[in-house]
């Protein structure tokens, strides 16, 4: 058995040329189309399939080219980002979740990393989109941080360590309004660090990061990424290293802050006790691909997807006394070798006939509610398939 297994990870000397070669000619060819992109704005440019919505993911594919093969690590995903309100993206890690807001801030691991497929629209608030994928870099610098902004999820490697909180605040107003006098950049950086509940703006002002502790330096970088205002927040794991009662007082004031500046907030996380409060829709992705999609009243009251049923009750229950806690049998396919069939069969304890075909479409299930399972053949609506990207045809 463990000789079959290192027969199977195994890749002589010969297919690793060949892999290198071939992710060689297609990132070259793909950086090739997003440098031509800035001499004809209409490469980039779009419409809004509904003008109610910041974001709309349709059919995103981004892949990593490695050493051992093509890891499709967000494969055809769909969903939107409705103005004004919170969605919150779950699954377990390596799921795609931070892939998935990468690829919209273009922060990907370039050149290995590359959005191959689909488009990722972001409303102008003019009647026109951009398409986030092809958009050239000197017009994403104008975007980050102005119109979409990201909390990461470590603020201790977020901030840098030898500047002051205060230069690294003023540094992304000074970016995006050059106009501003130093004064006036110093004194709007003074009033976002005691709107994110700083009570010595002052002295923090002139402090360094490692002088503040975890719930401070991630308040700072919640100050940095609303500094300009911005339409969109992608909060990335943002309570992951604080203590409870510091996680209730960071998702409170993000929800305030939402709230007082009319914005939309990308909310990725694992824990679905952090959804439950604060999401008003939630994507449940699984392997790079989004299995269950609806309200949060749809997903944690009504979940229809084996694996969303699965999260729900791995979660332990303040009051309920159990032996052990519920874990999902099995494990996650390995990525550069996806099945042709649902990523979570082999896994699955409700499986069906169908389930022995290909990968399930989605299937409409209400009018907010989208599944991708077969259990829903005969009653649901069906959409579509996700769409994959022949990485052979990309040459």
């Amino acid at each position: 058995m463990a000789e079959e297994k290192k027969k199977s990870s195994y890749i002589s000397g010969r297919e690793s040329l060949k892999i290198t070669r071939f992710n060689r000619k297609v990132t070259k060819k793909l950086e090739e189309e997003r440098a031509n992109a800035i001499k004809d704005p209409k490469l980039y440019t779009t419409k809004m399939k509904d003008e109610n919505n910041v974001v709309e993911f349709d059919n995103v594919c981004t892949y990593f080219f490695t050493d051992v093969g093509t890891v499709k690590s967000v494969d055809g995903v769909n969903f939107s980002i409705p103005k004004h309100a919170t969605v919150g993206v779950v699954g377990e890690s390596g799921c795609g979740k931070s892939v998935t807001s990468l690829s919209l801030m273009q922060l990907l691991a370039r050149p290995s990393g590359q959005v191959v497929g689909g488009q990722i629209r972001l409303n102008q608030g003019d009647g026109t989109a951009l398409d986030i994928a092809k958009t050239p870099n000197s017009v994403l610098e104008k975007i980050r941080g102005a119109k979409i902004s990201m909390i990461f999820q470590e603020p201790m490697t977020a901030l840098n360590p030898v500047f002051k909180i205060g230069q690294q605040v003023d540094e992304v107003l000074q970016i995006h309004n050059p106009e501003m006098s130093p004064e006036d950049v110093k004194a709007h950086t003074l009033h976002m660090l005691e709107l994110v509940g700083i009570a010595n703006k002052e002295g923090v002002y002139e402090m360094y990061p490692h002088e503040l502790s975890g719930g401070m330096r991630q308040r700072i970088c919640i100050a940095i990424a609303l500094a300009c205002s911005p339409s969109l927040i992608i909060a990335d794991e943002p309570t992951t290293a604080l203590d409870v009662t510091i996680q209730a007082q960071i998702l409170e004031l993000l929800q305030s802050l939402k709230d007082k500046m009319n914005a939309s907030i990308m909310l990725i996380t694992h824990d679905l006790g952090v959804v439950a409060g604060m999401a008003d829709y939630v994507v449940v992705m699984y392997s790079g691909r989004i299995v269950e999609k609806g309200t949060a009243d749809d997903i944690f009251h009504h979940p229809a997807h084996p694996y969303t049923i699965g999260l729900m009750k791995s979660k332990p229950v303040v009051g309920k006394k159990v032996d052990k806690l519920y874990n999902i049998p099995g494990s996650v396919p390995n990525p550069v070798d996806m099945p042709n069939y649902c990523y979570f069969r082999d896994r699955c304890e409700m499986q069906c006939d169908k389930c022995k075909g290909q990968y399930p479409p989605e299937f409409k299930i209400s009018d907010t509610h989208v599944v991708s399972c077969y259990r829903y053949f005969e009653e649901g609506e069906q959409l579509g398939y996700p769409q994959s990207v022949d990485v052979s045809k990309l040459i």
